[in-house]
């Protein structure tokens, strides 16, 4: 495999642990926007690891993201924020995943194409985006309403224009039927009960980002940009770095330049004010941010070198301040350069391989689910799933084979007879997890 120089290190407990707090804030159901692929850490993995958390709604933008994600397992549903358009009506058909309608064209392109099957409708309480308005409500009926959403336009503030939205909705799930009601997302999570109805929808707490203050302590990072050092090189008092020159060394200054830059999303607004770290030792930027490379004073980390990696200031909150781009930005502008490297339990690797989600049976989401784990093997079939050239590998070191242990789904690997410092094979699934193979259909 091809190396890369960029990492984004995901911290899969975190993202669960995420979840698992806004559950317990909202009391209630609790769901997962994944749009924009996962809030650009990938939404598959993303998906699986919140299924086996716990989560069973999940959110998507349009039906390309719903197709990307494939058929959800039994017990779990998909939703496409977007809607229906008219040239979305082939795939939403041969899709598990339900339309959340938003005007009445929508509405009476899905009555007439699907009137049996569930619909969601997102109905606009104030936020002017999208949604059918109050005065147009009599155009739902008839429709098998699994969830009547709305959004709130200003739930991260404390505005008056929160409380007037879930009046609206409130009176406006008091006339139209459907099975759950949700208004809230991360912020909308943090106003309290009031907002949580029956379901909530957050986004941007699951992936780090702290939305409001009250979740400020519970809210754990899960995004480490890391770049490897290209060059280490001195430069003397007096020489500039950079285009532009616009930094100038007062001393001679020891300056590692890392493979990262603004095509990369890390954008030109953190020259003067990003950095990195490598250990304890802080590594401000010096000079422009360029398109794919950044320099950093290194003065005080002599023991950094050529090849070695350092971490980039990425905690959302404080670089959100320190570059003027709101959280969201800073998570989905990452790019395609990164290797995205998951940790802990649930870890899926997927790669050379593009599965086709639209003939393949469902999953069941992995706890030890799906490792058919080989030494440095394609999988060409897991239960009677035939992936053909897809590689699909599972790096199982002892810490997540324990950790899996804590499900019930597999023991110590020693007593299973496994060397903790090796992987599991083909045949030590074989004789251990074989009955937890995915559906076959």
């Amino acid at each position: 495999m091809t190396h890369r120089a960029l990492r984004l290190r995901l911290d899969a407990a975190a993202l669960q642990d995420n979840w698992r707090w806004l559950q317990r804030a909202s009391g209630t159901a609790t769901g997962a926007a994944v749009k924009a692929d996962g809030y650009g850490l990938g939404a598959r993995d993303v998906t699986r690891l919140l299924g086996d958390a716990g989560c069973r709604d999940f959110f998507v933008s349009n039906w390309a993201e719903a197709d990307a994600l494939g058929a959800m397992p039994d017990g779990v549903s998909l939703s496409v924020l977007h809607g229906v358009g008219a040239k979305d009506m082939a795939a939403a058909l041969g899709s598990s995943a339900r339309p959340v309608l938003n005007t009445p064209g929508q509405i009476a392109r899905w009555r007439e194409a699907a009137p049996e099957r569930p619909c969601d409708v997102m109905v606009d309480t104030g936020m002017n985006r999208l949604g059918v308005r109050t005065d147009e409500l009599h155009s739902l009926e008839g429709l098998r309403i699994e969830t009547l959403i709305s959004h709130l336009a200003c739930a991260d503030e404390d505005s008056a224009m929160n409380r007037v939205q879930r009046d609206r909705f409130a009176a406006v799930a008091a006339t139209v039927e459907a099975r759950r009601y949700s208004l809230a997302n991360s912020a909308g999570i943090c106003l309290g009960a009031d907002y949580a109805f029956d379901l909530v929808r957050p986004g941007l707490a699951l992936y780090g980002g702290i939305p409001r203050e009250e979740a400020s302590g519970h809210i754990r990072q899960v995004v480490y940009p890391e770049a490897e050092v290209v060059q280490r090189r001195t430069v003397r008092a007096g020489e500039t770095v950079g285009y532009g020159a616009t930094w100038t060394a007062q001393d001679d200054t020891e300056v590692a330049v890392i493979n990262i830059g603004y095509a990369d999303g890390y954008l030109r607004c953190f020259a003067g004010r990003g950095g990195a770290s490598v250990g304890a030792a802080r590594l401000p930027l010096v000079g422009r941010v360029s398109m794919d490379l950044v320099a950093l004073d290194c003065s005080d980390c002599p023991e950094l070198r050529e090849g070695e990696w350092v971490s980039m200031d990425y905690d959302l909150p404080a670089a959100a301040e320190a570059s003027g781009l709101s959280q969201y930005e800073l998570l989905t502008g990452l790019g395609q350069r990164f290797e995205r490297d998951w940790n802990g339990a649930g870890r899926l690797w997927l790669e050379r391989a593009q599965v086709d989600h639209r003939t393949a049976p469902a999953f069941r989401f992995p706890r030890l689910a799906d490792v058919a784990a080989m030494q440095d093997q394609p999988v060409m079939g897991v239960g009677q799933e035939r992936l053909g050239s897809d590689l699909l590998q599972f790096q199982l070191d002892r810490q997540r084979v324990l950790a899996l242990g804590q499900s019930g789904a597999v023991g110590d690997p020693e007593d299973m007879g496994i060397d903790g410092d090796r992987r599991l094979t083909e045949r030590d699934v074989e004789d251990d997890v074989g009955g937890l193979a995915p559906d076959a259909g």
